[in-house]
């Protein structure tokens, strides 16, 4: 039974809502409406003009009109007169096929077409930072390996603790929360859940999070890559698949006990290998989805840290518990993605998984060989790997030769981001830096 949007308002007390949307470059764009007004908004949608975001639509488009999904929203935590309710973009009766959560949509039916139900988790990775995003906004968070620092992470109790209070009054099941591997990162875990869900959580998380650091006089960022040499910021995804959705599910399809071998690897079962041979296929052409913006590649290609390692991926490899490749296997029946950065579109990161571990499954895609090395020490020892982008137009230009990946993504979708995305790395090319002066002035 769906929701009534107008029913919960009045039994929770909420005076607007936040009808909100995700465009391609992963900017949360919303209208707030008086509760007064959401019995029509639910059954019509909120109008927004396309072409004021990132949509890749024109002034002469028709009206968008984003409807809520009841079944997304939440009640803000730090302001109950307000709730918050993703919305799926429509256009003259059409879903907007380049919308991101649209695209999500479509994977989910794309796989429950084949009885698969996906589930992911995710590890949101943030800077505590000055109010202006110039610096750390702890002063004594100094230390060269601070990962897990005990004091560092008490100094900002206070944000942290209302983040997961917040998460725990909302029933999200947050089980850990740690001070990170750089100085001012912070790291937030919740429990796993139906694909969609995730989606929706990890935007709201997003909000979430930007909301409380800034009721504390401070900015939360998940850029990529927001302090020169360190730890840039990671948005691993833990991958599983099951045989029915939410808490229908009583198998786990990637798991198995055949032990070693092809059909057993590590607890995989053949649709869970195939599903991995389908990541690692389309490996670079994801990148430019997991991987969207001109600093990702100061985070995935970036030479040694302050603290020893970036914690990062430079080639397509896989492995067992071990995190210096793009993959780790760390027990049966699921896999963790390390390539996604905190930049990445929270839909479009989960539909580009699906779309290349589906493809996978179709064409019983080989993983090929493990490696079990050290890839920060022993990586050169590699050969034939492919190497990930070295930068958002190489990723971009593997995204537009990876036509299977195109089309299981969408090719309205596929068009819309190229365009976007093009336009932004040559806004980044005419952009003239202070490296260019300091490098060429007296040549």
């Amino acid at each position: 039974m769906t929701l009534d949007l107008a029913s919960y308002a009045a039994e929770r007390g909420v005076k607007y809502f936040m009808i909100s949307f995700t465009d391609l470059f992963g900017g949360q764009r919303a209208k707030l409406v008086p509760a007064q007004a959401i019995s029509d908004m639910q059954a019509d949608g909120a109008g927004f003009a396309g072409f004021a975001t990132w949509l890749d639509m024109t002034p002469a488009h028709p009206d968008m009109l984003a409807v809520p999904d009841p079944s997304s929203v939440i009640q803000l935590p730090w302001k109950p007169e307000v709730a918050w309710v993703a919305s799926n973009c429509v256009m003259e009766g059409e879903d907007v096929a380049q919308a991101p959560r649209n695209v999500l949509r479509q994977q989910i039916k794309d796989a429950a077409a084949l009885g698969l139900h996906v589930k992911t988790g995710v590890e949101a990775e943030f800077f505590l930072l000055t109010p202006d995003g110039s610096q750390i906004s702890d002063e004594y968070d100094t230390a060269a390996k601070p990962c897990y620092d005990q004091q560092a992470v008490m100094r900002r109790y206070d944000v942290v603790r209302e983040i997961c209070d917040y998460m725990l009054e909302l029933g999200w099941g947050p089980y850990q929360n740690d001070h990170e591997d750089a100085n001012g990162q912070f790291e937030m875990n919740w429990e796993f859940d139906d694909v969609l869900a995730t989606a929706d959580k990890h935007s709201f998380f997003k909000f979430m999070a930007k909301s409380v650091a800034e009721k504390h006089g401070l900015r939360a960022t998940f850029m990529p890559k927001p302090i020169e040499g360190l730890t840039g910021n990671g948005c691993h995804v833990h991958v599983s698949v099951w045989d029915a959705p939410g808490e229908a599910a009583k198998t786990n399809v990637f798991a198995t006990d055949k032990g070693e071998g092809p059909a057993g690897e590590l607890g995989l079962s053949e649709q869970g290998r195939a599903f991995l041979g389908g990541i690692m296929t389309h490996a670079t052409g994801m990148a430019a989805i997991t991987n969207p913006t001109v600093n990702s590649y100061k985070r995935i290609n970036a030479p040694r840290t302050v603290s020893g390692a970036s914690w990062a991926p430079n080639t397509v490899t896989w492995t067992g518990n071990n995190r210096t490749h793009m993959v780790r296997v760390p027990g049966p029946g699921r896999f963790e993605l390390r390539l996604p950065d905190g930049a990445a579109n929270p839909y479009l990161l989960q539909a580009v998984i699906i779309a290349a571990g589906l493809d996978g499954i179709r064409t019983n895609a080989d993983p090929g060989k493990r490696y079990d090395i050290d890839m920060y020490a022993e990586g050169h020892k590699v050969r034939g790997a492919p190497k990930l982008p070295l930068n958002m137009l190489d990723a971009l230009r593997a995204f537009n030769k990876d036509k299977g990946l195109k089309a299981s993504m969408g090719d309205d979708f596929a068009q819309a981001f190229l365009n976007l995305k093009h336009q932004e790395w040559n806004d980044f090319t005419s952009h003239f830096s202070e490296w260019e002066k300091a490098n060429t002035l007296d040549i």
